[in-house]
């Protein structure tokens, strides 16, 4: 186990985590508190407050990735479910004309 020392809006938190872990964790608050710094600071505004607003942010960005990936995994289906349609009718043509051309070379 590891502690990492985070700064997040101007404060020094301490966070353990798993061994080899911590540069990882330590993006991680860099990024939540790339987010608290893009927030105007309301005058007044708690601490806890700000944090979560911050979570906010993040977790609304998580939820649009999240449908992203999900209409993408619904385009990948589309795709190949008409791939596999347009091989089936590639063969459905092959066949029709070797049938043609059988028909065509027969006395």
């Amino acid at each position: 186990m590891s502690n990492v020392q985070l700064l997040i809006g101007g404060r020094h938190y301490t966070v353990a985590c798993a061994d080899g872990e911590e540069e990882h964790i330590v993006a991680l608050g860099q990024l939540i508190d790339s987010k608290l710094s893009s927030q105007n600071p309301a005058a007044g505004q708690s601490e806890s407050r700000t944090l979560l607003f911050a979570a906010l942010l993040l977790a609304d960005e998580l939820h649009e990735c999240r449908g992203a990936m999900i209409s993408q995994e619904k385009l990948d289906q589309t795709e190949a479910r008409l791939a596999g349609q347009a091989a089936a009718l590639a063969d459905r043509v092959e066949k029709i004309a070797t049938q043609l051309e059988s028909a065509a070379s027969a006395p």
